[in-house]
């Protein structure tokens, strides 16, 4: 779809985790409302953005994409548990770490 040259970007829904799953794209001869998280960060992209957890700023004539975070929005950094993984760390300290007050049972 031509939309003409970006004149503005609107997040019209967010989920709990503060994600946009509705976003406004207007051009200069159309706008555009896109409805899925996965859909967002692919049309903003070329190569994908990690998450749809942003804010849009306009800069002198450019919008800044500021994101909060590319995990799934449930309170794990998936890289830091990885890192905690390979200093040797168990399943069990890691998932405490990130859900305080829970028990982990099998």
């Amino acid at each position: 779809m031509d939309l003409g040259p970006i004149r503005d970007l609107q997040a019209l829904a967010r989920g709990p985790s503060g994600r946009i799953h509705r976003l406004k794209i207007t051009g200069d001869r159309d706008y555009m409302i896109i409805g899925k998280e996965l859909e967002i960060r692919r049309a903003l992209s070329r190569t994908h953005l990690y998450s749809s957890a942003f804010v849009v700023d306009k800069n002198a004539g450019r919008f800044v994409l500021n994101g909060a975070g590319w995990g799934h929005g449930v309170g794990l950094c998936q890289i830091g548990a990885a890192v905690m993984a390979n200093e040797g760390k168990p399943y069990s300290q890691i998932l405490q770490h990130y859900y305080r007050g829970t028990t982990v049972s099998v």
